[in-house]
């Protein structure tokens, strides 16, 4: 008789933080200079991962489905997703 594969009913007693910060891949950054010294989230998303259409904060130019991006968020934000920009990855990084 075939052995039986059971789910175990262990639930999570930690609560992952609204912020994006657990995921993984998430580096804290030094913002732009704009930002005066402000500490932000980013992670990079893969070109399969790039589902919707963005406009970049950095040129004002549409990041297409498909391209791989980076996206941006002030570490110290209470709004949880509300502030997470999508960027061109060479616009971040002269930022």
């Amino acid at each position: 008789m075939p052995r039986r594969n059971r789910r175990s009913n262990i639930t999570a007693s930690y609560v992952l933080p609204r912020d994006g910060s657990s995921f993984i891949g998430t580096q804290e950054v030094s913002g732009p200079r704009w930002a005066r010294g402000e500490t932000y989230c980013m992670r990079l998303i893969g070109s399969s991962a790039a589902k919707k259409f963005y406009v970049c904060p950095g040129c004002n130019h549409n990041i297409p489905p498909g391209v791989a991006h980076v996206v941006a968020w002030p570490r110290d934000t209470v709004r949880g997703g509300e502030d997470r920009r999508h960027w061109h990855r060479h616009c971040w990084e002269r930022r």
